[in-house]
């Protein structure tokens, strides 16, 4: 593929139902709950630095810490969040709302730039003391990246002005001088914050900063130890006993598997391919791509979950992916998306959009209910009825990271170059680009996911000439193209797109189809958890069954025979409208030996009903059974 950039999302009209309702969603209801929540729970407080500082209202852990070390982190998140609303829709309340933070913020920050709420409110003498466990640097890279989005929402510069301030002051810290600390945070962001910097700005310095992060991990002498030495601690005591955890283990360009905390590592591949792309760094890139390998090729769920355990919110072993069990955060999905796009465009394969697609029908948009106003932090594939959507979590982190991806998620839809338009997602839309320095629009209509009949029409006030590439996605096993109603005979598909180069004009049509059957996924035979087993998929969704749809079965009882026809059946009815997936299934009938736990004589089976729906939706009718992976009869 040409070197292809993103269209920003604010050049993106969504005007389909599926993200149009979850987009004015989370303008009208999620973004107003969370200030709400963040008001309620005591974080905006903190950001007035009150004295004395009031009582911790998180107790410290198991690890001696309060969560209220990364309050900071919620508020730039939301900030970012609401600012991407705003671009869609000026809002007078929410405008006011990111101007009396920024007060709060400007107020708060010390005459040397540093602004950490929590440590100048509590322990000034403090700061820069624990990078490995106290998300300094997190908390940053999450206000710049709020200051960044409203700076670009609005025009306005003081909250981008204060973090500037910070960062440089972060630049005068930090560096490979001899008076400089040679350090990190042990919780990846900033890194790819400050990239975003760099663009928003052209100040060569934030680049370089984001590359001495990321430079500096893992070399020797650990700085996490030589920080823990300077204040008093025992290096050896450290509660997870390696650096895996924050992938810091060894230098990153060294690193084949991926481990640790998923959502730190996510943020450090986005940066990586931030900078390889950037710095036209072939070592970054080639490590990038290892990693991604491994992720998706052993330690990926397929709702493109990632991160099996709850212990270190991470990754175990390869093929160790339970169900019931399964972590699976939302904020990981989120980051993969993040991830996989700019790998997309720092390689042009679609076998990333792939994975950007599966993650984001998936293994994120699982995390916000209908509503909008409750949450998953985890998104098991399996549930015995007692895992439930929350209002709020000790640690919001995954409120904030889904409602700023939909806010956003118009900027993953396309992309365009000197003499290319690239559709990397589908639904009805229009975007605004320029391509060889001319304007044009792309119109897309489409009832995506739900349907694979796509048209696009292509408007230009004068003929132009590009390649107008569109995916074809993986799950696509068959598709067709025609152009003004002529059909095309094997058109050219390159890494996963199919690429119409021609003179363009207004008037021009592409219909785009492409076949949805539904489709049995098996797991690699070393997943132990689905042996067995099989997984409903159909287009970019997986799909999985509820009690809440089977009244007459426990779904722990259902089979699917193996030759079982599978259909599809519009419900306009259910959870706003969605296609479901029906078949004639089976359902182990209680045994004749009643009471006894275990016999000699096999279970019957009686002939059942099975109805699949999207997995994202599942809990929307309050907590029930669900499994995605069915077992074969």
């Amino acid at each position: 593929m040409r070197r292809l950039s993103p269209v920003p999302f604010t050049a993106v009209s969504l005007e389909d139902d599926f993200w149009r309702e979850r987009l004015d969603t989370v303008l009208t209801r999620t973004i107003p709950s969370q200030y709400e929540k963040l008001r309620s729970s005591g974080i905006l407080e903190s950001l007035t630095i009150p004295k004395p500082p009031p009582p911790l209202r998180i107790p410290p852990g198991a690890h001696g810490l309060s969560m209220q070390v990364f309050w900071d982190s919620d508020v730039g998140k939301w900030i970012e969040a609401a600012s991407y609303a705003l671009a869609h829709r000026r809002d007078a309340a929410i405008e006011a709302q990111i101007d009396e933070i920024t007060e709060w913020l400007a107020r708060a920050q010390l005459p040397d730039g540093y602004l950490n709420c929590w440590y100048i409110g509590r322990h000034p003498e403090q700061r820069w003391s624990n990078l490995r466990d106290c998300h300094e640097l997190y908390c940053a890279g999450h206000l710049l990246e709020g200051a960044i989005a409203y700076h670009q929402a609005t025009g306005r510069r003081r909250l981008l002005d204060i973090l500037c301030r910070y960062v440089d002051h972060i630049a005068e810290v930090f560096g490979p001088g001899p008076q400089q600390k040679h350090g990190y945070c042990g919780h990846q962001e900033i890194e790819l914050a400050l990239v975003k910097l760099y663009h928003a700005t052209g100040v060569r310095k934030y680049l370089d900063l984001a590359a001495y992060f990321i430079d500096e991990r893992g070399r020797q002498p650990h700085y996490f130890d030589v920080e823990a030495r300077e204040r008093g601690d025992d290096p050896g005591s450290y509660w997870f006993k390696n650096y895996e955890y924050s992938q810091s283990h060894k230098p990153v360009r060294e690193q084949d598997k991926v481990v640790g905390h998923a959502v730190r590592a996510m943020y450090m591949y986005s940066a990586m391919a931030d900078l390889a792309a950037v710095l036209d760094d072939a070592a970054l890139k080639k490590a990038c791509e290892v990693l991604w390998r491994d992720v998706t090729s052993k330690r990926m769920y397929v709702t493109a979950g990632i991160g099996p355990s709850a212990s270190n919110e991470g990754f175990t072993q390869d093929y160790d992916l339970p169900n019931e069990t399964a972590y699976a955060e939302t904020c990981a999905s989120v980051a993969l998306i993040f991830w996989a796009q700019r790998m997309l465009h720092l390689e042009g394969d679609g076998r990333y959009a792939d994975v950007l697609e599966t993650a984001l029908y998936n293994g994120a948009l699982s995390g916000l209910s209908r509503d909008g106003t409750h949450y998953f932090y985890q998104n098991p594939l399996a549930s015995d009825g007692s895992h439930t959507r929350w209002q709020w979590h000790p640690c919001p982190c995954c409120t904030m990271n889904v409602s700023r991806l939909v806010a956003s998620v118009g900027g993953y839809f396309y992309a365009s170059g000197d003499d290319a338009v690239a559709v990397h997602l589908y639904g009805a839309s229009t975007a605004s680009l320029t391509v060889a320095g001319r304007r044009i629009r792309i119109v897309q209509h489409a009832d995506y996911p739900w349907s694979g009949k796509i048209r696009i029409a292509v408007e230009s006030e004068r003929p132009l000439r590009f390649a107008l590439k569109l995916r074809i996605p993986g799950w696509a096993r068959e598709s067709s193209v025609a152009i003004n109603g002529t059909a095309q005979k094997s058109p050219p598909v390159v890494n996963g797109y199919v690429e119409l180069d021609r003179s363009w004009q207004t008037g021009d049509v592409v219909d785009l189809e492409l076949t949805m059957p539904v489709e049995r996924i098996h797991a690699h035979p070393l997943v132990q958890a689905d042996v067995g087993r099989v997984s409903l998929r159909r287009g970019p969704l997986i799909y999985c069954i509820e009690q809440a749809d089977h009244a007459e079965t426990a779904v722990g009882l259902l089979r699917l025979p193996g030759r079982a026809e599978l259909r599809i059946e519009e419900r306009k009815d259910l959870l706003g409208g969605i296609v479901t997936i029906v078949a004639d299934a089976e359902a182990a009938a209680p045994h004749p030996a009643a009471g006894a736990l275990y016999t000699t004589e096999a279970c019957a089976t009686l002939p059942a009903r099975l109805m699949g729906i999207p997995y994202f939706l599942w809990n929307n009718r309050g907590p029930n059974r669900m499994q995605v992976w069915l077992p074969v009869a």
